[in-house]
């Protein structure tokens, strides 16, 4: 069976233009990929867990921020490796610069028998459509245009 995760896409309307928030993976494999590194906050369920309790514990986790609103949901994709990632959209605003994520700890470098611990995500941030088209991960984009039809806006 296919993985499965969930997740939110934090969304607000600034001067009539619709911006989401994005976040980039930490740790030493992300560091310098930025094009297409770029994912709505989620994770993996935990079996038995309701999809969406996973995705707001994924969001709080991943940002350090209790979601809160309605929540309408974007459905499911399915990324290359056969993950399978469902979403629901709220709106709301932050400092992205103020989110804290969890950590995880990993050996690092390779083979050098020292754990080091990193942010499971190391930076957030609003982007402006366009602009989240080259920033988020290919296989979420469309997670993306079910919010821009959802809320009416023109997919540029």
């Amino acid at each position: 069976m296919a993985k499965q995760s969930a997740g939110l896409v934090l969304y607000r309307i600034a001067k009539e233009t619709l911006e989401v928030l994005l976040v980039h993976p930490g740790g030493p494999y992300w560091t310098k990929k930025d094009a297409g590194a770029w994912f709505i906050p989620k994770g993996e369920i935990n079996p038995g867990e309701d999809p969406q309790d996973a995705a707001k514990r994924e969001f709080e986790e991943e940002t350090g921020m209790k979601p809160k609103g309605s929540f309408q949901p974007l459905g499911s994709v399915k990324n290359k490796s056969g993950k399978i990632v469902t979403a629901w959209a709220f709106e709301g605003d932050c400092n992205p610069t103020q989110m804290r994520s969890n950590t995880f700890s990993m050996e690092w470098p390779p083979k050098s028998g020292k754990q080091q611990e990193f942010p499971e995500v190391d930076r957030a941030e609003f982007f402006k459509m366009p602009e989240a088209r080259e920033k988020i991960h290919s296989a979420e984009w469309e997670l993306l245009t079910r919010l821009q039809d959802l809320l009416g806006h023109a997919k540029r």
